[in-house]
């Protein structure tokens, strides 16, 4: 039986790698695409959401999502990583395709409703879609079989703070609803997709196999190698946003711990992921009934890009 999946992103290069992924994946059956703003504004994302369904073929419905924050103020879009355009400057012609005419939350909502207990949310962008499924049908939880999501970070340093990832911080209190709420959170953070390291071979060896998938990812990953490059003294990126997928598809891959998440929403902090390990207690009530993530914080990383290069092969 194939997972049902959907896929809330903010195209992107590594979303791009995560959704064609997906795609590829005889274990994965992805329902529609939901998209939100982070990497690029979100009528941007639909668009490059749109693009990747068409360069892939595969007839799967995009649904437009949040354009802001819940409370914050819009951080800069870092086009610095992925391009003004997403997708590394390549200057990508514009889909022929549309966005459905049901916004984001809504389509979780009713897919989530149509198939009870079945159907995973794949969350590689910040969380206001989620938390705003959150709010339009609280019972949802209870209805999702599981949300994987790509940010935040238990031990490991930040991205855009010292203790704070990027899609997390983007959209601190959406986060904090949705580590809080009855459903079961699976966290992928820098924690382990600082571990992985994807470089130019296994692009390469995909593109030969793979010309229109491989040869679209190879052309988008310049632009973002070459940011990881520059700044980090690596040959390749890491590997943020497709491990959510391999995750789904082997979570044998992984291991986890669990504890009790909390997002801070202000001051010095704003974005961090503060992990409570299961039974551990404090004297502050902030992670007292709190569900239990799974926090992945080891990762088999030759057996991660093994099944990226053959599933994409």
């Amino acid at each position: 039986m194939a997972r049902k999946i959907i896929i809330d992103t903010d195209p992107g290069i590594d979303d791009a790698m995560a959704i064609f992924f997906a795609f590829q994946a005889p274990e994965i059956e992805v329902l529609g695409l939901t998209t939100t703003f982070g990497n690029v504004p979100v009528a941007l994302a639909t668009q490059n959401a749109i693009t990747l369904t068409e360069i892939a073929k595969v007839d799967v419905p995009v649904a437009q999502g949040v354009a802001v924050p819940f409370e914050i103020a819009p951080r800069p879009h870092p086009d610095f990583v992925h391009g003004a355009d997403g997708f590394g400057n390549i200057n990508w012609p514009a889909p022929k395709g549309k966005a459905i005419d049901k916004d984001a939350a809504q389509f979780i909502v009713d897919t989530v409703r149509k198939y009870p207990g079945e159907v995973t949310i794949v969350a590689l962008g910040p969380l206001g879609n989620l938390a705003k499924a959150l709010e339009l049908d609280p019972e949802v939880a209870s209805l999702v079989d599981e949300v994987v999501l790509m940010g935040g970070t238990a031990i490991e340093y930040g991205n855009v703070s010292p203790v704070a990832e990027a899609n997390i911080m983007n959209d601190p209190h959406a986060a904090d609803a949705v580590f809080t709420a009855p459903w079961q959170v699976t966290m992928i953070g820098l924690d382990v997709t600082h571990q992985v390291l994807l470089d130019n071979s296994v692009l390469d060896r995909i593109r030969q196999k793979n010309p229109e998938e491989g040869g679209f990812l190879y052309d988008c990953a310049q632009h973002y190698i070459n940011f990881y490059s520059s700044r980090f003294d690596m040959d390749g990126c890491y590997f943020h946003d497709a491990s959510t997928i391999a995750y789904v598809m082997d979570p044998s891959i992984f291991g986890v711990e669990l504890g009790a998440v909390r997002v801070a929403c202000e001051g010095i902090g704003i974005g961090q992921t503060i992990f409570a390990p299961q039974g551990m207690e404090f004297p502050t009530p902030y992670w007292n009934d709190v569900p239990m993530t799974q926090v992945c914080m080891e990762v088999d990383s030759e057996k991660l890009l093994n099944l990226f290069e053959t599933t994409l092969s």
